[in-house]
């Protein structure tokens, strides 16, 4: 089994130059999306990592690294990769169903806490870091790149929390028929806002807390909107063009020569694949292009299959029915049409939702329909679970509610403290 520590990402060794955004598109078009039947399931989950003695202190690369070495096999296949500041991801291969999905990351994520609480530390699923302030500990050259970009454009602060204090769980489901791409796209999207009400779960951010349910959320929210905003198009019809044109127009992050080299002008892909600016002395080739699409951070991006990238972290007791929750109103026919119309008037409450989460009215009434659509095709393996969403969903609170009552009650530290320990 592969497993790596994440550090860079390197461009192809493809020397071939682009002739013109419009051959840039049509690369695009053709490999954003892929024909083929739903129902494989790929998962990534992202873990902020912890000494359980010191919530504050932030374990060291090579801490980090000796750790994984000394990882067992995973049984679920998972790869083990490290986020910029620390945080420690399991990403999954991708099986036949959520089920299967479900059932492999969960003996992955336990064989994984046992590893890290052998050597001290505890892995803690939260959308936000609540106790410490950002900072990185992965000497990749292309965080260190990106850290300069954020600086640049006047979004350090944001950039720096994105990459060293966020984590999420990610779902990968497959593009599906030729034929239902534009709406199976826009469901994904219509259901980020409910699906963020329904697993908010970072109230706190640096030892503050701030008043948002998904302060995830609020952070990617505050990055540029060209990088990080939702792909649809005015209509929504065509969400391979759409995805093009969105690629094409935001600006380029980085450029290998060979180490990453960040940008510091605003310069949209386009421009340079149309020669109107040279980078590095150059125009763009496939490999540029392909690694431009490494730095776009919408919540629905487009890689042949659909990587839905708008979750908070949430806990073991329910990120299972939150996955099987969203794999299945956008696998199942009948689930799909129920959340189309339960999310209709929703579809672009993307604040809203990460603000005040389910104390929306109208957020509390999408987020219950879709979780009882997806109760009610749950496998009994996934009751206990799913009961737990259920109940909570119903009482319009989030997960972050759980966290924010321990922090009241033992302190913002104390909590975090107890949960790096195992402690429910």
């Amino acid at each position: 089994m592969a497993r790596t520590i994440a550090t860079d990402c390197a461009a192809d060794c493809e020397v071939g130059e682009l002739a013109s955004a419009t051959e840039a598109a049509e690369h695009l078009v053709a490999g954003c999306l892929t024909d083929g039947p739903v129902g494989r399931v790929g998962l990534e989950v992202e873990a902020h990592c912890y000494d359980v003695a010191d919530p504050f202190r932030r374990p060291g690369w090579e801490e980090l690294a000796s750790t994984i070495a000394a990882l067992p096999p995973l049984p679920g296949g998972s790869v083990v990769t490290v986020e910029p500041g620390g945080a420690v991801e399991l990403s999954g291969p991708p099986t036949a169903d959520p089920v299967a999905a479900i059932s492999a990351m969960a003996s992955d994520r336990a064989a994984l806490r046992a590893s890290f609480a052998h050597a001290g530390l505890g892995l803690v699923l939260l959308g936000a870091d609540p106790v410490r302030p950002a900072a990185r500990v992965n000497p990749g050259a292309r965080y260190h790149a990106m850290e300069h970009f954020f600086r640049a454009s006047q979004t350090g602060a944001a950039g720096a929390a994105m990459m060293t204090s966020t984590a999420s769980v990610q779902v990968n489901v497959e593009a599906g028929p030729r034929a239902a791409w534009a709406d199976r796209v826009r469901l994904a999207h219509a259901l980020g806002p409910t699906m963020i009400a329904i697993a908010a779960n970072s109230p706190v951010l640096g030892g503050s807390f701030t008043g948002w349910r998904s302060t995830r959320q609020r952070v990617w929210s505050q990055l540029d909107s060209a990088r990080c905003g939702p792909i649809l198009g005015e209509s929504g019809d065509d969400p391979a063009s759409d995805w093009a044109r969105y690629a094409l127009r935001a600006p380029v992050m980085l450029v290998h020569n060979p180490d990453p080299t960040p940008v510091t002008q605003w310069v949209p892909f386009a421009d340079w694949a149309d020669g109107r600016v040279l980078l590095d002395g150059r125009r763009p080739t496939t490999a540029d292009l392909d690694y431009h699409l490494t730095t776009l951070f919408p919540p629905v991006r487009t890689r042949g299959f659909l990587e839905v990238r708008y979750l908070d972290s949430v806990p073991d007791q329910i990120w299972p029915a939150v996955v099987f929750t969203l794999a299945t109103l956008l696998d199942d026919p009948a689930a799909s049409d129920i959340a189309a119309e339960a999310t209709e008037s929703v579809a672009t409450a993307w604040d809203r939702a990460a603000q005040v989460g389910l104390r929306d009215r109208r957020l509390h009434s999408a987020a219950y329909r879709c979780v009882q659509a997806a109760a009610e095709r749950a496998p009994a393996e996934l009751e206990e679970s799913m009961g737990t969403l259920a109940r909570s969903v119903e009482q319009g609170r989030s997960p972050g509610d759980d966290f924010a009552d321990r922090a009241v009650r033992y302190g913002i530290a104390g909590a975090v403290t107890q949960l790096a320990r195992g402690e429910i």
